[in-house]
């Protein structure tokens, strides 16, 4: 079949507009995916549902931490460690009690100089409403605070992020409440810097926080707002809390779930789980509150994100769905800096592993132009779940 002149340049005029909208995908491009652990439940973990934290930012040469949300020996989750020759060590199994249970449901571990690790746990504790925890390089366990589902919150869905005299900051949520912003010290004094009202303030908060230059905390939430879709708060170290932007639920997305930000701008980067072409959108949101969808997710590309993307110093932005893709067990992906989407890869559900949950990404450099990304997926491999490696070109 012959094409006129007329229909070919038809042809590649839509196909630059379906481009410039995101509603075209490109193909990936060469990469290198590389499955660097198979979990088996028992003792090792199962469903890792948590970013990753590697100690030092060369490629394959630095211990990984994590957290899976079940497995270990008590089925109640585990801290765990992996080698840069692929060797896993189970640091920690939680089971259940006063120690906690079920971690870091999203967010990353913290590390700090001495080797301890500290995050938070979605159950456990006296009152099942979860803790935050340390864990010392021996493995000895501390409880810095358990949640009692009163003032200080219940069921933490993120990790913890730190200030520079050592404090940590976290959400927590709960159905008997709309969520609360803390901060505790290394010796647990715990102190609620912002309780939600599940208005246009917000409601039920998930993801990490983020931090500015001058202390102010970065947020989201699931719900509440004009909306009842989430919104995306500022908080300032005097507890003032104001709404930046309120989600609609529709084209511009709704449930946002995490957020990056670009210090030399101070713009904000998330997606959302919900809205823009119904299967959640990646956004831009500037200091003054204006937001801009940088990609609606079609599901063939990708649907249903549930971390913060990570961005590199290029302005390029990586992230994760748990469905969608050629095989509907969700993908890695690029948006670059010019709103270019790149399917980096698509999960099949089998060896490769499914269902990148709650994972953020981790971008590390490398002397070539390439560059690896560090994730986990919460099922396939052995049905338990996978760390993976994705060299980028």
């Amino acid at each position: 079949m012959k094409f006129s002149r007329s229909q070919i340049a038809t042809y590649l005029a839509l196909t630059l507009l379906l481009l410039a909208d995101g509603l075209l995908s490109l193909p990936a491009t060469a990469q290198t995916y590389t499955v660097l652990y198979t979990f088996t439940g028992k003792p090792d973990g199962k469903r890792p549902s948590s970013g990753l934290l590697r100690a030092s930012p060369r490629p394959f040469s630095a211990d990984t931490y994590g957290t899976t949300l079940q497995g270990g020996t008590n089925d109640k989750g585990s801290i765990f460690k992996l080698s840069a020759t692929g060797q896993e060590t189970v640091l920690y199994s939680f089971t259940g009690g006063a120690d906690g249970g079920f971690p870091q449901v999203n967010g990353v571990l913290l590390r700090d100089s001495a080797g301890i690790l500290y995050g938070t746990t979605n159950g456990g504790g006296t009152s099942n409403c979860g803790v935050v925890f340390k864990l010392a390089p021996d493995g000895t366990e501390t409880v810095l605070h358990t949640f009692t589902g009163m003032l200080d919150g219940c069921n933490p869905q993120s990790g913890l992020i730190r200030d520079a005299a050592g404090n940590f900051y976290g959400t927590a949520r709960t159905s008997s409440s709309d969520g609360v912003v803390f901060r505790i010290t290394t010796a647990g004094v715990f102190t609620t810097l912002y309780s939600f009202t599940g208005g246009a303030d917000g409601g039920q908060p998930y993801g990490d926080l983020v931090f500015d230059p001058a202390g102010n905390l970065y947020g989201a939430t699931s719900l509440g707002g004009a909306s009842n879709k989430g919104v995306i708060f500022k908080l300032t170290p005097a507890g003032q809390e104001s709404v930046l932007y309120s989600f609609t639920g529709g084209a511009d997305g709704g449930t946002p779930v995490g957020l990056s930000r670009d210090a030399s701008s101070g713009n904000l980067y998330g997606m959302a789980q919900a809205g823009g072409l119904g299967n959640g959108v990646v956004f831009q949101l500037s200091p003054n509150g204006a937001l801009t969808v940088l990609h609606s997710f079609t599901g063939t590309d990708g649907q249903f994100p549930t971390a913060s993307p990570t961005r590199d110093p290029a302005g390029n932005l990586y992230g994760t769905t748990i469905f969608g893709g050629a095989n509907g067990f969700g993908v890695v992906f690029k948006l670059s800096s010019d709103s270019t989407y790149t399917i980096l890869h698509s999960f099949t559900g089998g060896a490769d592993g499914g269902r990148p949950y709650g994972g953020d990404l981790i971008w590390t450099p490398s002397a070539t132009l390439s560059a690896t990304l560090y994730g986990s997926a919460s099922s396939g491999g052995s049905s338990n779940g996978v760390l993976f490696s994705l060299t980028t070109q």
